[in-house]
């Protein structure tokens, strides 16, 4: 079976998972019947899929009507009925092995011949699973993330059995809704992303139980030093101590004594009002950004990274399936690859190597692909290859980068794009190095209009990540501006391309660009100040350039957001247009500046930001010298030639 035939999907669970799964299938176009035990489950469950729904058009996020979507959506509480004619079966039941083989077996009995059997599982094994069948080669894992519709992530698991012909379809059909798959190539216990996540969570709980922290230690270091969106004991307390204990417990791993506590008191997290913080009569999550000095995050960091080597020596997923799975899954600041070759897989190897030799403790023994990156030179990004290649592009060009992709056409159109959708496209330092590395090497006279966009539908870029400047020292962060000054001061017109938020460090970088086209659903905005800072980017004199003073003042010292409509009457915008008519509108742009004579543009754009900082007298010499310098200029003469010959010019740069 390819994604191609797949037209009928059944989703086993009306649960939170068994129903955003259904959400999203319809969504994608299927027909789906989702199946519960009980009817009050599979109304409770549709229910929900109607609420969201409405909230996703009341966002403009759909692109069909809730009706439209709802009538693609069956339910019954009969699994004979349910699965009688399904493509495609994806189990989402509670995580029970025993419950699992059974409905497996149920399967294997009523399902059509050619259905891909699919397990929503988190770690169970899908190989376990797969012995309840006849069809074994038929069986693939498929972690979605909750919630699904907001969470871009699943991860395709192989069972011992699985076929490359399922996987294969599987991932297929998981692009098809619209998310991004990475294959688990082993049926590993906890699969990519758990695996990764245990040692964030588990280490800080065994420093706590050895009297080494305290909690709010660790949790401010490594939200605060680190970037992480939560501290460890506080995504505990989210997502449920119990659930972390039971899958060391199915491991076999040894259970922290702070968490076997925590579940024998059955202070669970936030589910319970008490876990590692108190919800119901304390602040929850309360530490501060000073309380985690002194806490050891290498020691957290260099066994995530440990186990990261391992999925990757033994063949379960590649380094950049590893990252993109953190990334999208847990909202990592970057893949957990790409901060090992940062930190230098040299000092993560010593840091392991000193602690198990100090603990005899097994949890600290370096993997054996770590070593032997290690010992084949391959140490990080100062060494050129670490678990990733890393490019040099030996001053003749742009490099290769990993935040940021880009494109030059034959016509001189160079399409930038933010590549952080996971971080709403945030400017990292990384980001910043990169955007500036490649206007300052790409060959300006190769390019007449450049573009910047970000992935994803969400954001053109929601402000700085905070996270990515965790390391820095207050000096340094005064050199992220070069990369807002490179954009202003490049040779050739810049368009920003917003689409969703454009706030703080993104607008910045917007207002660096020359030109600005937004879709009606954009929202600018300067929040600096409600973290205690002001725009570091240029914002704040740009924003006066722009706007004048009442109105740069007014989104500087309020913090809050405007609309598009209310951006392109202030002239922050130079359109704000419907989503069916930005790409047209942006094309009309690009099309006018690829037309246009580069030289004169060049001069143009040089007088014109110049000018504005200089007197009017100036001013009026500088353009004055400029109209002079491009009257011997064979754009000109080709430009008056066509005027009098009343055809289109054909300008050449010279």
């Amino acid at each position: 079976m390819t994604v191609s035939d797949i037209q009928s999907v059944t989703v086993l669970g009306a649960g939170n998972m068994g129903h955003g799964i259904a959400e999203v299938a319809a969504m994608a176009g299927y027909d789906v019947t989702m199946r519960d035990v009980e009817a009050d489950l599979v109304e409770d469950g549709y229910d929900d899929i109607e609420w969201s729904l409405e909230k996703l058009a009341e966002k403009d996020r759909l692109d069909e009507s809730v009706e439209e979507v709802l009538a693609r959506i069956d339910t019954t509480t009969d699994l004979e009925a349910a699965v009688a004619e399904a493509d495609f079966v994806i189990e989402a039941a509670p995580e029970r092995m025993d419950l699992k083989k059974g409905i497996f077996g149920d399967l294997d009995e009523f399902a059509p011949d050619d259905a891909i059997l699919a397990s929503n599982t988190s770690s169970l094994s899908i190989t376990e699973m797969a012995t309840a069948t006849s069809r074994p080669e038929q069986v693939v894992g498929m972690h979605f993330f909750n919630p699904p519709v907001r969470m871009d992530l699943v991860e395709v698991i192989y069972g011992e059995e699985t076929s490359d012909d399922t996987a294969e379809t599987a991932y297929e059909f998981v692009e098809s809704l619209g998310k991004t798959p990475i294959y688990v190539r082993k049926d590993v216990n906890g699969f990519v992303v758990n695996t990764v996540l245990g040692p964030f969570t588990g280490e800080p709980a065994w420093t706590v139980s050895n009297g080494e922290a305290e909690i709010r230690e660790a949790d401010a270091a490594m939200v605060h030093r680190r970037g992480y969106p939560m501290g460890p004991f506080e995504l505990a307390d989210l997502t449920g101590i119990d659930v972390g204990y039971h899958v060391r417990e199915e491991a076999g791993r040894p259970i922290p004594p702070i968490t076997e506590q925590k579940v024998e008191d059955d202070e669970l997290g936030r589910k319970t009002g008490t876990g590692f913080y108190d919800y119901e009569d304390g602040d929850g999550a309360d530490y501060e950004p000073g309380d985690g000095e002194e806490f050891d995050t290498l020691r957290v960091e260099a066994r995530m990274i440990n186990e990261a080597a391992r999925l990757v020596g033994d063949g379960v997923a590649t380094p950049d399936e590893v990252d993109t799975g953190v990334k999208l899954g847990l909202g990592f600041p970057e893949g957990i690859c790409r901060r090992a070759d940062k930190i230098g897989l040299d000092a993560v190897l010593d840091k392991l190597r000193t602690l198990h030799e100090e603990t005899g403790d097994d949890r600290f023994a370096p993997d054996d692909y770590l070593v032997e990156l290690v010992e084949s030179g391959k140490t990080g990004e100062d060494a050129g290859a670490g678990f990733h290649e890393y490019g040099d592009s030996g001053g003749d060009g742009p490099g290769d980068y990993r935040l940021l992709n880009y494109d030059l056409s034959d016509d001189g159109l160079l399409e930038v794009e933010l590549d952080r959708p996971e971080r709403m496209n945030a400017l990292s330092a990384d980001l910043l190095g990169e955007i500036d590395d490649l206007l300052s090497s790409v060959d300006a006279d190769e390019v007449r209009c450049v573009t910047f966009e970000g992935a994803g539908d969400r954001a053109f870029s929601a402000g700085a990540d905070i996270g990515g400047f965790a390391d820095l020292e207050p000096t340094d962060a005064m050199d992220v501006t070069p990369a807002f000054e490179t954009v202003n001061d490049f040779e050739r017109p810049v368009i920003a391309k917003i689409d969703g938020y454009c706030l703080g460090a993104g607008l910045e970088l917007a207002l660096a660009c020359d030109l600005r086209i937004a879709t009606e659903d954009s929202q600018f905005g300067s929040p600096e100040i409600g973290l205690g800072l002001i725009p570091g980017g240029g914002g704040t004199q740009r924003l006066l350039r722009v706007l004048g003073e009442t109105r740069a003042k007014e989104l500087v010292f309020r913090g809050n957001r405007i609309d598009a409509d209310r951006a392109e009457d202030w002239g922050l915008v130079n359109r704000a247009v419907p989503e069916s008519e930005f790409e047209d509108t942006v094309s009309e742009f690009v099309a006018d500046v690829l037309e246009g004579p580069p030289v004169g543009l060049k001069v143009a754009k040089k007088v014109m930001n110049e000018g504005a900082d200089a007197s009017l007298d100036a001013a009026l010499a500088m353009e004055s010298q400029g109209f002079g310098l491009l009257m011997s200029t064979d754009d000109v003469r080709e430009g008056t030639a066509a005027f009098r010959d009343d055809r289109d010019p054909e300008f050449t740069g010279e």
